[in-house]
């Protein structure tokens, strides 16, 4: 009786109350809110509707008919896309020239990660351009594969001229889409460009934006 009698005085354990579930990301993408994602530009752009091609080649002043060396790391400067589908827009103003595209992708439009890891650093030409291609980490973006670069090209002209651009670009590799962002700077200009880190961010708000 007493032992039972001290069982009953135990002190009870108040139940542990569920942790609360977090919401889940969204992964639904709507091309047409990429619109939207101009409000993260500074003041001063001009912004007009993007028709060129929907690969970084483009942004950087390249041809469709652009090589790389090696040969792999061409698509990481032409995402495998369906052209006919790309919404986006191009923004211009003091601090350089800002892309941002989406287009539905194709299957198995994510490169493999050896040919990341291979291009590290690659080269590309079209016509009269030529450019180096360093690698960079990109944003990490929810339920995304992302691929950064810095690309400097050099453009010769007639007389033997030679205009410069730098280019920073960020892609996002979203199952049925891929969108990427470019902000290309003039070395040259006396205007201060936009910041190192502006197009890694920008593409993570744009992706947030085309999820809603």
């Amino acid at each position: 009786m007493l032992a039972l009698g001290c069982a009953a005085c135990a002190p009870q354990t108040e139940p542990t109350p569920a942790a609360a579930s977090q919401a889940p990301v969204k992964l639904t993408i709507n091309p047409a809110r990429i619109d939207r994602a101009r409000d993260a530009l500074p003041s001063g752009y001009e912004v007009t509707g993007y028709s060129g091609t929907p690969a970084p080649f483009a942004a950087w002043g390249f041809r469709e008919s652009a090589v790389s060396d090696p040969a792999q790391c061409a698509t990481l400067g032409a995402p495998p896309v369906e052209p006919a589908t790309a919404r986006g827009w191009i923004a211009s103003g003091p601090g350089g020239i800002v892309y941002a595209v989406v287009a539905n992708a194709t299957p198995q439009a994510a490169p493999d990660p050896a040919v990341v890891a291979a291009c590290g650093q690659w080269t590309v030409t079209s016509g009269h351009t030529t450019g180096t291609v360093t690698g960079l980490p990109g944003p990490v973006i929810v339920a995304a594969e992302t691929v950064g670069m810095s690309t400097a090209a050099t453009t010769v002209v007639e007389g033997g001229t030679e205009t410069r651009s730098h280019a920073e670009t960020f892609v996002a590799y979203l199952d049925e889409y891929v969108c990427f962002v470019a902000v290309v700077t003039d070395p040259g200009s006396p205007q201060t460009a936009l910041g190192p880190g502006f197009a890694s961010d920008l593409l993570a708000e744009t992706v947030s934006t085309l999820r809603g």
